[in-house]
């Protein structure tokens, strides 16, 4: 299926909205205020320095962190106060720094035991699709989690994810670590993904990269948005980026 126009897209009622979102760590504010859409095949990514609030904001989404002001919106159902599992299920993967995956796992029961209907019912990501997107894992179906390297467990995590039939993939620190030719071969892949209904969310250090695989971008400074907007536009205000971002 191809993917809206992005004048369509931006038409289109937010799946995810997130409104004035404060988010508060032993008593200290990290989120202040933030608020974010995210529309059906639109890819975002998110920047910032480290500490800036991009992992807090990606937990206040998913329910790991609870919001102390502000209001979560998914698919019209207000989820500000709803366990993670019920979050998830209405249809969002979540690729966690560190991969997160079963160690003591086959690559095949990584993949298996993630599998399940999207929210509406439907099963576009089996197995072999997940298979035929990333070979490598093909060809390590017996392999334990930790017999992977790194990219590999990377591919593993993304395509555990998929096999949960997302409307949403989130995505944060996406290629920490990796070689570069891994690191080309993850984004050659998220690229893959875009030019469908799903939305993708993504957090990575190289902004460059980011700007070149989403439609926009918001950046985040002490728990604060202070620059978005399309991805093409922000090319163009490099300098800006670059004093926001420390690099």
């Amino acid at each position: 299926m191809s993917a809206a126009p992005a004048s369509d897209r931006r038409a289109a009622a937010p799946w995810l909205q997130a409104t004035d979102l404060h988010t508060d760590y032993s008593g200290t504010p990290v989120l202040r205020g933030v608020s974010l859409e995210v529309r059906a095949g639109e890819s975002i990514g998110l920047l910032g320095r480290n500490g800036m609030g991009k992992t807090t904001l990606i937990r206040t989404l998913l329910g790991l962190a609870r919001a102390r002001a502000g209001r979560v919106m998914i698919a019209g159902r207000d989820c500000t106060a709803e366990r993670t599992e019920r979050i998830v299920r209405l249809g969002i993967g979540y690729v966690p720094e560190g991969r997160g995956i079963f160690a003591t796992l086959t690559v095949r029961e990584n993949l298996v035991m993630a599998a399940r209907a999207g929210a509406d019912g439907s099963r576009p990501w089996t197995l072999d699709r997940v298979l035929s997107v990333f070979p490598r894992l093909a060809q390590r179906l017996p392999f334990g989690g930790q017999q992977l390297s790194g990219g590999e467990q990377q591919m593993l995590a993304i395509g555990r994810a998929l096999m949960t039939n997302p409307q949403l993939l989130i995505l944060d620190e996406a290629t920490e670590g990796l070689a570069p030719l891994l690191v080309r071969e993850i984004w050659g892949i998220l690229s893959g993904l875009r030019g469908n209904s799903m939305a993708v969310v993504v957090v990575d250090r190289n902004y460059r990269s980011v700007l070149a695989h989403t439609d926009r971008c918001v950046v985040l400074q002490k728990g604060r948005i202070v620059l978005g907007g399309a991805s093409q536009e922000l090319k163009r205000r490099e300098a800006e980026l670059t004093a926001l971002l420390g690099v």
